[in-house]
């Protein structure tokens, strides 16, 4: 006796109704056509050639209204008003401190303050934790801080190069162990960090090659 039997396939399932989250964007290249001008205003990352508004940087589009604008996939951080930052002092000048917060400009702090009181407060190379008050027409930002959450922290040293390829040494011997199926032990780990020494970056033993040599 033979039954019978329904099988649906999940793509039969799909409701084509509603639009698939898992889309990619429209990625545009510096150079390429948008759209016409007419009805249509150019915001960031785009310039008008033409009468076609064409991207400048690499990026996906963005519209909002009638408004255009490319966002690139890779850029120093741009600020907005109301965005909370942590920054390094570079200078001190007159009334203002000089940050460094990744972005395309330094920012900056203002004080009433001469320089001479404003030292004892920050001086270079201090990490200061504030919030974005004013954007300036050059693209500079203007830094405050009102509320002790957002106050100073403490003086960071800076790291040198060196000391900072050093760090993720120990995870690096162990996933190269790992990876050769080797027994971790105090023995399996020095014997690796022997072996690492022969290689100017320690991120060469995790190689296929190079875990090969060390390990079989």
């Amino acid at each position: 006796m033979t039954g019978h039997v329904s099988i649906r396939l999940a793509s039969e399932r799909v409701n084509h109704c509603v639009a698939s989250l898992n889309e990619l964007p429209r990625f545009y290249t510096p150079g390429e056509v948008i759209t016409g001008v007419q009805d249509f205003m150019r915001g960031h990352g785009t310039y008008i050639e033409d009468e076609y508004i064409k991207s400048a940087v690499a990026g996906v589009m963005q519209k909002v209204n009638k408004l255009i604008c490319v966002t690139p996939l890779k850029s120093r951080y741009v600020g907005e008003i109301g965005d909370v930052v942590v920054g390094r002092i570079l200078e001190v000048q007159q009334r203002r401190w000089k940050v460094e917060t990744n972005s395309r400009l330094e920012s900056r702090r203002r004080s009433a303050e001469d320089e001479q009181t404003m030292r004892k407060h920050l001086q270079e190379g201090d990490l200061i934790s504030a919030e974005v008050q004013n954007i300036k027409s050059d693209g500079t930002l203007s830094l405050h801080t009102r509320t002790c959450t957002r106050n100073f922290d403490k003086s960071i040293p800076f790291t040198d190069k060196p000391t900072k390829e050093s760090l993720p040494q120990p995870a690096m011997w162990n996933i190269a162990l790992v990876s050769s199926k080797v027994m971790l032990d105090d023995t399996s780990i020095m014997f690796a960090y022997e072996e690492s020494l022969k290689y100017e970056n320690v991120k060469e033993i995790l190689d296929p090659e190079a875990m090969f040599d060390i390990f079989e």
